[in-house]
């Protein structure tokens, strides 16, 4: 277990603890005051080490299968969490969320079935420009800053644009995958 699988677990862990502080009630009300500041806090140090696995691992060739299957699944299911917690608390819309899960679902799909011929789908430029954008949206969501709202919603039509554009980016580079179903 190296430095960067260490920090793709702590990812996974922070979750749950994540979803408590934007969804416990205190005073009936979800995600206020040091609630929303600390699941802030927790979105970020988690999107950090994302950022941080990666950089690892490529630098001192730590690369290992484990972090190749748990890097993406670990961020998946970070934003998955975030926009979920957020459709609730009514802050994004469930038909963006939706859309997002599943161009997820779709991209694993792709990987899934070309890693069944061997073939490793390495993530694009595309993926990476989306998972920046979706956690950018998701931080300015959980911050909830009225003065902010104009940004928050430009990030999130940026990130649903990625999403979009990613996903068509994966079917066109990997149609030769469904050529075996």
């Amino acid at each position: 277990m190296n430095l960067p699988n260490k920090l793709t677990v702590m990812r996974v862990i922070a979750i749950p603890f994540f979803v408590a502080f934007m969804l416990i009630p205190v005073n009936g009300v979800s995600c206020e005051g040091w609630c929303k500041w600390t699941a802030l806090a927790l979105f970020v140090a988690a999107s950090l080490t994302d950022l941080l696995d990666g950089r690892i691992a490529r630098k001192y060739q730590l690369i290992t299968n484990f972090g190749k299957f748990m890097d993406p699944l670990a961020d998946k299911l970070l934003v998955c969490s975030a926009l979920i917690c957020l459709v609730e608390l009514d802050r994004i819309p469930a038909w963006i969320t939706i859309v997002i899960i599943a161009r997820e679902f779709v991209v694993s799909g792709i990987r899934l079935v070309a890693a069944d011929d061997g073939i490793v789908i390495a993530a694009s430029n595309w993926g990476k420009y989306k998972t920046t954008f979706q956690m950018l949206m998701v931080g300015f969501m959980i911050g909830d800053l009225p003065q902010l709202d104009i940004i928050t919603q430009i990030l999130m039509w940026i990130a649903f644009a990625l999403t979009l554009i990613s996903m068509v980016d994966y079917i066109v580079k990997n149609r030769g995958v469904f050529k075996k179903l």
